[in-house]
């Protein structure tokens, strides 16, 4: 693919965080390819795929064999939190524009890089962010009850060709519980979202005082945080979404009666200091509308948050 990027262009940094997702791993990475999301030869880019605390973490060969920009880095700990983890990275990160993915679990839909890019160039301090799907016809927490597992999902995805067209994904997925009321909703968290590193620095990156399995709502503390910072533009991407692999995850793998939220929002709260509450500000929407998850577009009546603009050149005032 021909180049048309300034010679100084930033780039971007992906940091992917994994605990024992070998299985998971493979298909994630390739998602994150530059072919797979169409990117342009001559953009500077890297992955890195942090194993955090895993006892068998990813074979270094195979993440390098997806491309020469891809690194795996075995981050030893005995936390089960991603926090530190994340923390680290972010800020070794080479490019000055960085992609997070706290949870290594999740298949990007192909157009995902290159409307963040977009929205990057856009924006002076953006915070881009992404819907979340459940590989399975019904959120996971509701399938593992009926004998839902890797096999089963292994089984399910050989039904699609996503490596050719990567949209298929929507034809045997269903919205996360967070995201059940679609794009114009009012979400609490993304597990795949983007934004300048001096911006992810000063709104405080990762609070490390979150301590239990996958980070418990440490996602969506930083979610509040990057929304309530005035200086940073939210953008919410419409037609593109991450998928989630069934990997026995602490809270997305459990049935519903064993859901640990009740942990969880303890936990917020003795570590935020008051009990835990949605703060999303209206975004502006950047994407298109896509056939292949046309009933995503509707707003829910249970949903009482307004869409926002869909089109629009204003920007945000800067932080200085």
């Amino acid at each position: 693919m021909q180049s048309n990027l300034p010679a100084d262009d930033p780039g971007l940094s992906v940091v992917a965080v994994f605990h024992n997702m070998r299985r998971e791993a493979v298909r994630t990475l390739y998602s994150l390819s530059r072919d797979f999301q169409s990117l342009p030869a001559g953009m500077p880019y890297e992955v890195l795929a942090v194993d955090n605390g895993s006892s068998h973490p990813l074979d270094g060969g195979t993440v390098q064999s997806i491309g020469p920009e891809f690194r795996h880095v075995n981050f030893e700990t005995s936390s089960r939190s991603p926090c530190t983890a994340l923390n680290r990275y972010i800020q070794e990160a080479r490019h000055q524009r960085v992609m997070v993915l706290i949870d290594g679990a999740r298949i990007l839909s192909p157009g995902i890089i290159r409307l963040m890019l977009a929205g990057l160039r856009a924006f002076e301090h953006p915070f881009i962010y992404t819907f979340g799907m459940h590989l399975g016809c019904k959120p996971q927490n509701l399938l593992v009850a009926e004998g839902y597992d890797q096999q089963a999902e292994d089984r399910l995805l050989e039904t699609v060709e996503w490596k050719k067209n990567g949209y298929a994904l929507f034809s045997i997925s269903s919205p996360a519980l967070s995201s059940r009321n679609g794009f114009f909703s009012r979400l609490s968290e993304s597990n795949c979202f983007c934004a300048r590193k001096d911006d992810l620095v000063s709104a405080g990156m990762y609070n490390t005082g979150f301590s239990s399995p996958g980070g418990g709502l440490c996602n969506l503390d930083v979610f509040n945080r990057l929304n309530a910072a005035a200086w940073i533009q939210p953008v919410m991407l419409l037609g593109e979404a991450t998928f989630h692999q069934f990997h026995g995850g602490f809270a997305t793998n459990v049935a519903m009666e064993h859901h640990p939220w009740k942990t969880m929002a303890a936990e917020y709260a003795q570590v935020i200091g008051r009990p835990y509450e949605n703060a999303q500000r209206e975004p502006i929407y950047l994407g298109c509308i896509r056939s292949e998850c046309r009933s995503l577009y509707t707003v829910s009546s249970g949903d009482q948050s307004a869409p926002g603009p869909l089109v629009t050149g204003t920007r945000m005032p800067s932080r200085d």
